[in-house]
């Protein structure tokens, strides 16, 4: 096994991935507009990290978990390398259960779940009520990704107390949920057998420093801690998001705009002859039969999206993420314009959307 693949993951795809792409399309890494990860493109604004943060071993005594806390609105939460180390650690804290995932979704969540050997089942929105009675374990993404649809908070409460009677969990990963914080489910109050993931990636747009949050009653918050470890998420990580979860004045005003620039993009996608099947304030979401083509002629162009196989959607689609500034917003439009018509635009009774 060469050294390049002896460290790689499981072979899903994710988005980010610039410089793979770069090099398959012979296009240098920094001219790429990368709207492939759904991140706010104009994240919060790093200040210089004073130098002891980064000579000393990360505090747990610095205020990240009541800033957490406060931010949140919940009374305890513990801090890990992004909401993914939670993903891959919440399954080995059961014994062998079926685990229920509500589809299209994320696939890191299926994966982790099938690593530690439970039975794992995909589950349509509209559907799991009809399958609740079989399942220990319901993961929901709220928003979800990719398709941005949301599940009001007294469902997922009727889905959790179902659950909560055989000792179940509802695992609730609500990564896109910043820009709506009134509809967490958090705000109804923590109890057993729920478990919620927060992270800084999306809203904060800080996907780097890793750094998410779990919330859960406090048996489950020092179980989970003891497996992980400590140290889980650095100094200099820790730093930033105590600034970050604090500065409500940005918070707020970063709500008003990536509203509007989510309705933005959906307005451009449909100017382009798309019709959009989902979405966020940070993305919108396409199902198209040509996808795989509308993609690469885009790529070629040196904007990247993220594209789903008809694996994990059913069929082909696409998620859109928003550029940062008009510049990037001009330049997706004309790409957009460059597209064959095939595709898009002059033979539109060719595009079918399932």
């Amino acid at each position: 096994m060469s050294k390049d693949n002896l460290f790689k993951h499981t072979g899903l795809s994710h988005g980010g991935n610039v410089l793979a792409m770069a090099e398959k399309y012979k296009i240098s890494p920094s001219q790429w507009l990368d709207l492939s990860t759904g991140l706010n493109p104009n994240g919060w604004p790093v200040p210089d990290i004073p130098g002891y943060v980064w000579q000393a071993l990360p505090q747990e005594e610095d205020g990240l978990q009541e800033v957490a806390c406060q931010y949140y609105g919940c009374d305890y939460c513990l801090p890990v390398a992004g909401s993914q180390a939670a993903i891959e650690t919440l399954p080995t804290l059961r014994n062998l259960s079926r685990v229920g995932i509500i589809s299209p979704t994320y696939a890191e969540h299926e994966y982790a779940w099938r690593k530690a050997g439970h039975h794992v089942s995909r589950i349509d929105i509209n559907h799991v009520d009809d399958e609740l009675a079989q399942l220990d374990v319901l993961v929901v993404i709220n928003p979800n990704n990719p398709t941005g649809h949301q599940v009001s908070i007294e469902t997922l409460l009727t889905w959790h107390q179902q659950l909560s009677k055989k000792g179940g969990w509802l695992i609730v990963d609500e990564a896109f949920m910043d820009v709506t914080p009134e509809r967490s489910i958090i705000k109804s109050g923590i109890r057993p057998g729920l478990i919620v993931l927060r992270s800084l990636g999306k809203f904060f747009g800080l996907a780097g420093v890793r750094c998410g949050f779990v919330i859960t009653e406090q048996e489950l918050l020092s179980l989970l801690a003891e497996k992980i470890g400590p140290w889980s998420v650095t100094g200099p990580s820790r730093y930033v998001a105590i600034q970050a979860l604090k500065d409500k004045d940005w918070q707020h005003k970063t709500r008003i705009e990536l509203k509007s620039q989510g309705h933005r993009l959906a307005s451009l996608l449909q100017e382009q002859g798309f019709t959009f099947d989902g979405g966020s304030a940070l993305f919108q979401w396409v199902k198209h039969q040509h996808a795989n083509e509308i993609f690469d002629e885009l790529a070629k162009q040196g904007i990247l999206l993220r594209l789903f196989s008809e694996e994990i959607t059913t069929v082909t689609s696409l998620r859109f993420g928003l550029p940062e500034g008009e510049q990037q917003w001009r330049r997706l439009e004309n790409a957009l314009n460059n597209i064959s018509g095939e595709f898009i635009k002059d033979n539109k009774e060719k595009i079918t959307h399932a």
